[in-house]
């Protein structure tokens, strides 16, 4: 029987992401250097499935996964994954608020600089 998702995720070598340690916290697995190539084809056949769901990151959109207390994203799309190239997997914990849809201009992830109006799509989202 395969190795569920969350087993695949639990036994990855996550690395945590040190440029981004006092701004955007988030840790990650390189597939083909760490062997994880299981687990990106658990995340992508997720994605496939339909289990993504859209998001914002400033001005990037991105489809994100969230799974237990994470949310997981890819850079490239889950459709252009060729076999055999060290891809990332991405990982950050949730927030619990919307900056885990939609990170607009004024948010730095920290507390205090959570902008009070609401997240609004621009005109052509």
């Amino acid at each position: 029987m395969p190795d569920s998702t969350m087993e695949l995720i639990a036994r990855a070598p996550w690395r945590e992401a040190v440029t981004y340690r006092e701004t955007w916290p988030h840790e990650y697995v390189l597939v083909e250097t760490d062997k994880q190539w299981d687990l990106l084809a658990a995340v992508c056949q997720r994605f496939r499935a339909g289990e993504g769901v859209a998001c914002r990151f400033f001005d990037m959109k991105n489809t994100y996964l969230f799974l237990g207390e994470y949310k997981y994203w890819l850079m490239s799309h889950w459709d252009d994954i060729e076999p055999y190239g060290n891809y990332v997997i991405n990982r950050a914990r949730l927030y619990g608020d919307r900056r885990d849809f939609v990170i607009q201009p004024g948010d730095t992830g920290k507390a205090e600089d959570y902008p009070a109006g609401p997240a609004v799509p621009r005109e052509g989202d």
